[in-house]
């Protein structure tokens, strides 16, 4: 239960950085409430899950899937540019966070 909220709240972190784009330097009234709901979420949910988590596994798997998630956000909806070595990149920060997982650093 506890990594299914991490995996959650790394969602939730995708959602709390694309709010903050577009809020566009918290001038937007709706990406910005959706940035604080998201990050509000998305902190409350690791807070939780690190209760029962080492939280060096669980911060590494909840900021790799919000970097790789807002990364590939970014490149299908905002306009990002997509390259070899970003897709590469992306695929080497969730190869790290499995590698850390099946290093049995965790209960």
């Amino acid at each position: 239960m506890a990594w299914f909220l991490v995996i959650v709240a790394g969602l939730l972190e995708t959602g709390f950085a694309v709010c903050l784009k577009l809020s566009e330097n918290f001038t937007r009234l709706w990406p910005t409430i959706g940035f604080a709901l998201f990050g509000i979420g998305s902190f409350g949910l690791l807070s939780v899950a690190l209760k029962s988590l080492h939280v060096g596994p669980a911060y590494a798997v909840w900021t790799g899937i919000g970097a790789a998630g807002t990364a590939i956000y970014g490149m299908v909806w905002l306009g990002d540019t997509v390259s070899v070595l970003k897709l590469v990149s992306i695929s080497l920060v969730l190869v790290g966070v499995v590698g850390l997982q099946l290093s049995g650093s965790t209960h």
